[in-house]
């Protein structure tokens, strides 16, 4: 799994599908490529320090660690995009809010438009 760097990338991904969760949101988007699934983190200065935010990041580098690979769609791109209540939100269920996320977006995606 590589990271999104880009600002193009996390532009793109942000026009695709969006699932709203209360520590973040997740957004996702399948690409024309046959990459590796790429993840992104970001939390705007709205969210708090930079300390605050730095710890909000790091968590959710943690939980798309954790997370079963298999919710994630081969050749996709995700965006985290980190909320306040990711401070204090148990880390277990923010897991289990990330792969109730990446099911979602899963079965979004597959859908026939």
């Amino acid at each position: 799994m590589d990271r999104l760097r880009q600002r193009a990338d996390f532009i793109a991904v942000a026009g695709g599908l969006r699932i709203s969760g209360p520590a973040f949101v997740l957004q996702g988007r399948r690409r024309d490529d046959e990459g590796p699934v790429r993840v992104g983190f970001t939390v705007t200065k709205k969210i708090g320090t930079a300390t605050e935010r730095n710890r909000i990041r790091r968590r959710m580098r943690e939980l798309v660690k954790r997370a079963d690979r298999s919710f994630m769609l081969p050749n996709s791109d995700y965006v985290l995009v980190g909320r306040r209540a990711a401070l204090s939100r148990d880390f277990a269920v923010m897991l289990g809010d990330l792969r109730s996320a990446l099911d979602r977006i899963a079965r979004r995606s597959s859908k026939p438009d």
